[in-house]
């Protein structure tokens, strides 16, 4: 007597999603995957904006005060330059991760810089002399005194 195998039952829609799942979550464990996508869980976990930070500018009676807020920026990683009537504010941000494993000879090391400015156009030259600057608790504030021009009188 000959049995007939009974054919396999079809797979419930739900059984094949586990399936692809799977395979799906395997793929994303592998490299070079998994490393492409921890460096993009790197780049947004960054303290601060990456092509901007917010910048007020206030025009007072005898000077201009430029507020920037830099929130877990460290005051090394500022420069402030002045051209002509022109104030950049730049922020450099580096980091440098290395990983040794001397049992399995492996040496990694990634770095990771960026760098975000704002340039300000004032109405007026700046004297760089006189401008003064504080960083506090992730706020810049720049002091720019006005240059007092000559008042040109009129001649009958």
């Amino acid at each position: 007597m000959v049995m007939e195998k009974k054919p396999d039952k079809p797979k419930q829609g739900g059984e094949h999603f586990g399936e692809w799942m799977k395979y799906v979550h395997h793929f994303f464990q592998e490299q070079p995957v998994r490393g492409v996508l921890q460096s993009i869980d790197d780049f947004f976990k960054q303290p601060f904006p990456y092509t901007s930070f917010p910048v007020d500018v206030r025009e007072l009676e005898n000077q201009h005060i430029v507020t920037a807020e830099l929130p877990g920026v460290k005051k090394e990683q500022i420069s402030i330059d002045i051209l002509g009537n022109s104030l950049t504010i730049s922020v450099k941000h580096q980091d440098i991760y290395t990983e040794e494993d001397e049992a399995n000879k492996v040496f990694r090391r990634r770095e990771h810089l960026q760098r975000s400015s704002r340039t300000i156009a004032l109405p007026s030259p700046i004297d760089v002399k006189t401008v003064k600057a504080t960083y506090r608790d992730g706020l810049l504030k720049i002091k720019i005194p006005k240059l007092q021009g000559k008042k040109i009188d009129f001649i009958d």
